[in-house]
């Protein structure tokens, strides 16, 4: 009995070092912080991003209308930073071509995205996983 405790205990406790290789599926944007102030998810439209094995779309959802693209890039995950590449933007963006380093961490179905833009202004974005 006692090796078997173990042997689940030495599995929980590994497993949570585990490294994610994407963060594949869609998000929805649920709020977030920019130095210092906290944001609420926008109301009347909706923000979502899809991410694919290293690339990421992200989409403007508004009731009776068309998804409107508004940026898309490419992301790689390493230990617990998520390194994203803006290499799209519907609006003139000085984030188009720079690399962005997050750090990263989901909890239950929320992806937190922390980091520095290169304004100086510091970001924490939450991301909830659409079902």
């Amino acid at each position: 009995m006692k090796k078997l405790v173990f042997a689940i205990a030495a599995f929980l406790i590994f497993s949570s070092f585990a490294q994610l290789s994407s963060l594949k599926g869609n998000w929805q944007y649920a709020g977030g912080i920019s130095n210092g102030k906290k944001y609420a998810a926008p109301d009347g439209f909706t923000q979502q991003r899809k991410y694919t094995k290293d690339k990421f779309e992200a989409f403007l959802l508004e009731k009776g209308e068309k998804p409107v693209k508004y940026e898309a890039g490419t992301y790689s995950l390493k230990k617990d930073s998520c390194f994203e590449k803006q290499t799209y933007s519907l609006e003139p963006s000085t984030l188009t071509g720079k690399t962005i380093n997050y750090h990263y961490n989901i909890k239950n179905d929320t992806l937190f995205l922390k980091g520095k833009l290169p304004n100086g202004i510091e970001v924490v974005d939450y991301w909830k996983k659409v079902k």
